[in-house]
Formats: C-alpha cells, sequence, structure tokens
C-alpha cells in the first residue's frame, strides 16, 4: 500500500469517527433548577367539568428547567406540574427568559404534565372560567406564573457546568392503555368501566415507549454523579382525584429517581402523545383512582427507566438547533342553533356528574369555537435538536397516540421525544379516524378533522430540516 493509500484511509475514518463521537464533555455544559409554583389552598383545580377548591397538599408542584449549552448555543426546557399553559403564560416567560438570560424566545421550550389535580388558569375558555379560573386566586397564580417559570431558567443558567449526555429507548409494558374500545353495539366507547362484558378490544394502539435522556458529570462513576434525567412517556396523568394538590405519577415519579441518583437529581417528565391514552386497565378489577395509585405507577415506570440504564448510549450533543412555526389548524363547524342549546344546556346543568356529562362537553366546545368568530386557531410547532441523535418536538394540545407514533417513525433522530401540551393548549387533538368514531375527546375538540395530521407534517418537516 502506498503512503499516500494510507494517509488517505486513516483521513477516512478520523472523519468518520469525528461523526459518531458524541461532544467532549467540556464542551458541553448543562443547569437544572427547580422553584416551588405550589399555588394557596381554597385554589379552584382543573381536570373535571365540576368545581373542586384545594383542601391539602398532598405534594408540591414545581417548574423544572434544563438548559444545554453546546458551542456557545443555549436552549431551555421547562416541564411544569399543571395541567396545561397557555399561549399567554409562554410568550411572557420566553420574554422574560430572553431579557434576563439573552436564550431566544424559540430556544425555550414549556411543557405540561397535565396533572388534575393542579390549579386551573385564567384565560383558558369558558369551562374554567366556570370553575374560578378568572376569580382572584387563580387569576393572581396565573398573573406570578411566567416570572416563576423564568426563575427556573435563570437558577439552571447559574448552575451550568461540564456534563455529558447519553440516551437510550426503555419500555414499559402493560402500564399505559388505550381509553376507548370498540363495544359489541358498533360504538366506540370511552372509558368504558372496568370488566365491562360489552368491551370487544381497543379501538386505537398505545405507546409503551419510555424515552431516556440522561445527563451526567464527566467521566462519571455511579449513580450519584447524575444530573438529570428527562423521561417522556405517554399516559394521561389523572390517577390521584380528591381535592389535594399534587404533580401526580410524574411527582411520584420524580421521588423514585430521587432515591436512586440523590435528592440533587432532577427528573424532567414530559408526556408523549396520549390523549386517547390513561393508566386504566379495564380487564383488572382493582380500583385505580386515589392517591396511593401514583406510588404504584411510579415504582414500575421507575423500575423501566433503571433497566433502560443498562443499554445507555452516548449521544452527539453538538449542533444545538432550534426551530418553530405557526400553523393555522380551521374550526369544526357550529351553527347558531347548537349555540342556542349549549346556551340553554349550561343554563340546566351544574356539574357533570350524571347522565348530562356529554352536553356539557358538547356545550363548552360549540360555545368556545362560536366565541373565535371563525378565526382559525394559530398553534406553535417547535422541535428542538441535539446533534444529529436527539430531538423533541411540541404538539400543542392532547395529542392522539396515533399522531405521535406516525411522527416517531418519519422523524430522522432515533431519539425523538414527542411532547404533548407544549407552549400551549387547545385541548384534544384527535386523528381523522377517531372524529367519525365519535364520543368524548372528538365531542370536546376544538379544531377541525385534519388538524392532527396537519400537525404532524409539519413536525416531519421541522426535524427533517433540523437533521440536515
Amino acid at each position: 500500500m502506498t503512503t499516500i493509500s494510507t494517509l488517505l484511509i486513516v483521513s477516512v475514518l478520523l472523519s468518520a469517527s469525528a461523526e459518531i463521537l458524541p461532544t467532549r464533555a467540556a464542551d458541553l455544559r448543562v443547569g437544572v433548577a427547580a422553584t416551588d409554583i405550589t399555588p394557596p389552598l381554597g385554589i379552584p383545580l382543573a381536570g373535571y367539568y365540576h368545581a373542586r377548591g384545594a383542601d391539602g397538599v398532598l405534594d408540591p408542584l414545581f417548574s423544572k428547567a434544563l438548559v444545554i449549552e453546546s458551542e456557545g448555543t443555549r436552549a431551555a426546557w421547562v416541564a411544569l406540574d399543571l395541567i396545561s399553559v397557555t399561549r399567554s403564560i409562554t410568550d411572557q416567560a420566553r420574554a422574560a427568559i430572553e431579557q434576563a438570560t439573552g436564550i431566544p424566545a424559540d430556544h425555550v421550550m414549556i411543557a405540561a404534565t397535565h396533572t388534575h389535580t393542579a390549579p386551573v388558569l385564567a384565560g383558558r375558555g369558558r369551562r374554567d372560567a366556570s370553575l374560578g379560573a378568572e376569580k382572584s386566586l387563580s387569576a393572581e397564580y396565573t398573573e406570578a406564573l411566567p416570572a416563576m417559570i423564568a426563575e427556573s431558567v435563570r437558577l439552571a443558567i447559574e448552575r451550568l457546568a461540564p456534563a455529558q449526555v447519553r440516551a437510550v429507548k426503555g419500555r414499559c409494558e402493560d402500564l399505559t392503555f388505550n381509553r376507548r374500545y370498540f363495544m359489541r353495539d358498533g360504538t366506540v366507547g370511552w372509558n368504558p368501566g372496568k370488566m365491562n362484558p360489552n368491551m370487544v378490544m381497543p379501538a386505537g394502539p398505545s405507546d409503551p415507549e419510555v424515552g431516556i435522556l440522561y445527563i451526567e458529570r464527566p467521566n462519571a462513576t455511579g449513580p450519584t454523579q447524575a444530573i438529570a434525567t428527562w423521561v417522556n412517556f405517554a399516559m394521561h396523568t389523572d390517577t390521584t382525584g380528591g381535592r389535594q394538590i399534587s404533580a401526580d405519577w410524574p411527582g411520584a415519579l420524580s421521588r423514585v429517581l430521587a432515591g436512586y441518583h440523590g435528592d440533587k437529581h432532577l427528573s424532567l417528565v414530559t408526556l408523549g402523545a396520549c390523549g386517547n391514552l390513561n393508566h386504566l386497565d379495564f380487564g383488572w378489577r382493582w380500583p385505580q383512582t386515589s392517591p396511593i395509585e401514583p406510588h404504584r405507577i411510579a415504582t414500575i415506570l421507575g423500575a423501566s427507566v433503571f433497566q433502560a440504564y443498562k443499554d445507555l448510549q452516548p449521544v452527539s450533543a453538538s449542533p444545538l438547533r432550534a426551530k418553530s412555526t405557526i400553523v393555522e389548524l380551521a374550526l369544526p363547524e357550529v351553527t347558531a342553533e347548537e349555540v342556542e342549546e349549549a346556551k340553554a344546556t349550561l343554563a340546566a346543568i351544574q356539574d357533570d356528574r350524571g347522565p348530562n356529562f356529554m352536553k356539557q362537553v358538547r356545550s363548552y366546545r360549540v360555545l368556545d369555537v362560536a366565541g373565535r368568530e371563525g378565526r382559525p386557531h394559530r398553534v406553535e410547532v417547535q422541535a428542538i435538536s441535539l446533534g444529529r441523535d436527539v430531538a423533541w418536538v411540541t404538539l400543542p394540545g392532547e395529542a392522539f397516540v396515533e399522531l405521535g407514533l406516525a411522527i416517531k417513525q418519519r422523524s430522522p433522530f432515533p431519539h425523538t421525544y414527542v411532547v404533548s401540551l407544549a407552549n400551549e393548549n387547545i385541548g384534544y387533538l384527535p386523528d381523522r379516524r377517531s372524529y367519525a368514531e365519535g364520543n368524548y375527546e372528538p365531542e370536546s375538540a376544538r379544531c377541525a378533522p385534519g388538524s392532527g395530521e396537519k400537525l404532524v407534517e409539519t413536525a416531519v418537516a421541522l426535524l427533517t430540516a433540523l437533521h440536515q
């Protein structure tokens, strides 16, 4: 072999190795922080169609921030123990973060864990307004949120230090279930009840994948040197119930992981596409809604995370990129007659505990849509990528699992975290087929059929652009 040939081969090998090796720890810095956002007692709680005032605290709520700096570029992720986040809160928080830290607004992702034992927020539509969202406690809390979010990011930046990143796809079987069922009478049921003899089969898939990003100190030799674990899992966060404030199973999972890694470790939990998924196993007789259910879930899901740790692989952490775009989503059609019927229905119905539940759902949807006076929803889809291995992409509501699976299947990034309820929340985002099947989620949806598929195309286009 000639000297020139040898040099060429060495050059090619070095070039190839540069493509697959992760960024050196000295080039990557990470900071994490959490601020307590637990509201005062008495504040109305979100998640249902009847009023509940908080009368205790099971566990605190947090704004958890992760900041990554790679080659001079910074991005921030925030996981909020709230049922949702509004466009106004996101815009205000991003503006405060950019002013205080210099991180561009489109490099900041803010997602809610969707816990149903957190407060209602002002500016979220007629249903939350009927639960007290516009009254003093909720309005003052909502007004204070952007500053609390920005503070968690500021603290995370103060703690920036060299780090290294690894990732893995875990699996947790038999924990998240499709809650829509084909029934014997030919209809599609929603949460049909445990051991219901009229159930035939689930009307759609579930998603057992556990997306894990693991961040640790350089040259770490054990779990106590872990800085943070990001967990992305597709399952509704409505396991606790009652009137006590709680972060639900994401809070319990954080405690499980901290029990292994130590108190300084931060767990950030975001929801995958789980608009039609929850924790209820309809083939199991045991009750599954109580303050103890999050502990069972966190133990099982935590075990899946621990098991997946064995297969963690280094990922390239450069470059760090972000893109976002605005998508217009059409409204479902409503008639003047439906508007009048909705007003009469809500005037007569006091709460959702009875046969009038679906009438309430339909009425709030009709009035919210009519209130837009034909203006389509203008929603954000955002993507942030870390090297060529890891990417986050957002959906602005409770996306059906079919949509999340489609994005992950088509994404060029091997580790793609589909983050629902991010940056805003326009409600349920069913796939087109489910609109035809009907029941709760399509009946509640504030956007027209085909909106979910439009968001999928936008998400894939953003991911593809970032990968190139």
